[in-house]
């Protein structure tokens, strides 16, 4: 079964908060034209063995993906039915070669050697320079009453789940699909430069079927 409410989240950026072991996300605060404040969780561990998370950042992304995008709405806008013109999915858009992915872990000692030091270093860039943040995942919320749990905004809503959500197996089976992987994607439209984040697990398929689960003779990510 496919995640529910997958659709992409445009907005600007204005704050982050560090991902640790214990609460292993990297939370950015994030509000639209409308002034309606979101909080993205973006995923520096996993559950499953091994834990580091694989990641890939384009520096200069080009992708027939993000042509629509400028003519988004600001806020949430929902992705439905595998829609490939907007939608996300690593295998069958060919948005990377998974060999560029490297495993980082959460947090290291030194600089510029996990993953809260590389999305300190785009976001601070984003939040700098007013770039528009694309945040593709599943959307949680609006929780009315209830403010968000690390920026305090109410109501507290969101969107997660932004890694790639197919070639699942056990537990995290229910999740596959196709067209509905997360990511993040920075339009720095001073430069009309775009820069794509890119994550996945080491524990999930490459090799999947029309509904996103793992084939039987599926290599796994190394």
């Amino acid at each position: 079964m496919p995640i529910k409410n997958y659709g992409v989240l445009k907005g600007k950026a204005v704050k982050t908060m560090l991902g640790s072991n214990e609460k292993p996300h990297f939370q950015v605060l994030i509000v639209d034209e409308n002034r309606i404040e979101y909080r993205i969780a973006i995923n520096t561990k996993s559950q499953d063995y091994p834990s580091e998370v694989l990641y890939f950042v384009g520096e200069n992304f080009r992708s027939e993906e993000i042509t629509k995008l400028p003519d988004l709405e600001f806020g949430f806008t929902p992705i439905q039915n595998n829609h490939p013109d907007i939608g996300l999915d690593y295998i069958r858009g060919h948005l990377l070669d998974r060999s560029q992915m490297i495993p980082l872990p959460t947090d290291e000692d030194g600089p510029n050697n996990d993953l809260n030091d590389k999305f300190q270093y785009y976001f601070k860039q984003a939040i700098d320079t007013n770039a528009i943040v694309y945040a593709f995942g599943q959307r949680w919320g609006p929780e009315q009453n209830q403010p968000d749990q690390y920026f305090g905004f109410t109501p507290g809503n969101g969107i997660h789940d932004i890694h790639m959500n197919q070639g699942n197996e056990g537990h995290w089976k229910k999740d596959n699909g196709i067209w509905q992987d997360g990511g993040i994607l920075l339009h720095f439209e001073q430069e009309n430069r775009w820069v794509a984040i890119f994550l996945a697990f080491q524990s999930q398929s490459w090799c999947t079927d029309d509904n996103g689960n793992a084939m039987p003779s599926a290599e796994h990510v190394k």
